[in-house]
């Protein structure tokens, strides 16, 4: 009493095209896309040291302890002739509260890291830091290397 519907021999007709074709794949094959991923992860690792500050200065070596910081602060470095870099802009030393006031994010509340190379005077460094003062700004850290063969805690 059962009939087949699909008549002849059970056979089952394939879709697709002519003889031996395949259905279209529906499915999203993401093997690719976490390859080109991981790559690119690999290489913003790297790179990421490299983009620190670009104002080639050599730093003074201390003992210290390193400040933990969840953001990037502003870096304001003196080259060892006494020119003054906000970032690798350069920027007169007059002009040092106005520019920060203007790219402080949170205002005198930012935090700032100065860099003063090992053979700019003492005297420099300070009157970058008195204008940095006088433009509000208190989260000012002085940035150095840690000392060969010290042991930081």
């Amino acid at each position: 009493m059962g009939m087949s519907v699909n008549g002849g021999g059970g056979s089952r007709r394939r879709r697709g095209r002519g003889r031996g074709g395949h259905a279209p794949m529906s499915e999203i094959n993401v093997t690719p896309m976490v390859d080109v991923m991981l790559v690119l992860l690999i290489i913003f690792m790297v790179a990421a040291p490299l983009l620190t500050v670009g104002v080639p200065i050599e730093l003074p070596q201390s003992q210290g302890k390193q400040l933990e910081s969840n953001h990037e602060p502003l870096t304001i470095s003196v080259s060892s002739n006494g020119d003054v870099f906000i970032g690798e802009s350069q920027v007169p030393l007059d002009e040092v509260a106005e520019k920060l006031k203007a790219i402080a994010k949170n205002g005198v509340d930012e935090q700032i890291f100065v860099r003063g190379d090992k053979g700019t005077t003492y005297g420099t460094v300070m009157r970058v830091m008195g204008r940095i003062s006088a433009g509000g700004f208190k989260k000012v850290s002085l940035v150095t290397e840690v000392e060969d063969g010290a042991a930081v805690q």
